[in-house]
């Protein structure tokens, strides 16, 4: 997923393009407003899917960058400052960001937003057609049909319990993106994780199982999972060893939770 960095502290974008990085995101990097707008000239590239933006830049305020960007894109924007004052929150947001969080934070939070407003900003799943041909997952040949919370692969259907589409759904939003633990218990489980490591290893198990794709979720030591769209150059499955050492390899859990 390409994100957009809107920060003139050069610091303080090292170390979170860093720790993006981390966790699958291509950062690209803008200092002023007047970089921020040009980055979002379309190139040909990969659109962006998320745009983190500063208020406090050096040639213009972050609130008239917020407005331009919207007078011209529908990318979710993220207002990320130092400005805590509900009146520069409900300013934003009226300006048209989708999310306002303010310094300090915590980065499993920053990231949790990020991935909440990456999917308001996914164009929706035409009925009945699933994730097919020319998708991410193109390569896999799987098929997911969201609206009928089907899974198919290579037209083999697989019969899937609630928690697992849920978390292959989830997994398959931003292919190559590193979910956190916590992050996937709050959505599929909708519960925190401590205690349930267990349980989530017992379904990501049970998933490369039943779809027969051993490399399909790669755990991210001390992490978290992510799901490998593209099928390996040699056509051998990849190997996915177990986060042993990690929160996920200590508790107990049941198989649908």
């Amino acid at each position: 997923m390409r994100l957009l960095l809107v920060e003139d502290d050069d610091r303080v974008a090292a170390a979170l393009t860093a720790v993006l990085g981390r966790h699958g995101f291509q950062v690209k990097h803008a200092r002023s407003g007047h970089e921020a707008l040009d980055a979002l000239v379309p190139d040909g590239n990969e659109p962006f899917r998320v745009v983190l933006l500063d208020l406090g830049l050096p040639d213009r305020d972050g609130f008239e960058v917020c407005s331009r960007i919207r007078a011209g894109s529908g990318v979710p924007v993220i207002m990320v400052t130092a400005r805590a004052d509900i009146r520069s929150r409900i300013h934003g947001l009226n300006l048209g960001a989708d999310d306002y969080i303010t310094k300090p934070y915590d980065m499993g939070e920053l990231l949790a937003r990020i991935h909440a407003v990456s999917r308001r900003g996914l164009p929706a799943t035409p009925a009945g057609t699933g994730e097919q041909a020319g998708g991410p997952l193109a390569s896999r040949g799987i098929e997911i049909d969201r609206e009928r919370r089907r899974v198919s692969v290579h037209g083999r259907d697989v019969p899937l319990t609630r928690k697992e589409f849920d978390l292959l759904a989830l997994l398959a939003q931003s292919p190559g993106v590193v979910y956190r633990r916590e992050q996937i218990f709050s959505e599929v489980w909708r519960s925190g994780w401590e205690g349930n490591g267990r349980t989530l290893e017992v379904h990501i198990g049970s998933l490369r199982t039943k779809l027969g794709l051993p490399g399909l979720v790669e755990a991210v030591r001390g992490v978290g999972y992510r799901l490998i769209a593209e099928q390996p150059a040699d056509g051998a499955a990849r190997a996915d060893a177990p986060d042993t050492g990690s929160a996920d390899a200590a508790g107990s859990g049941t198989a649908e939770r």
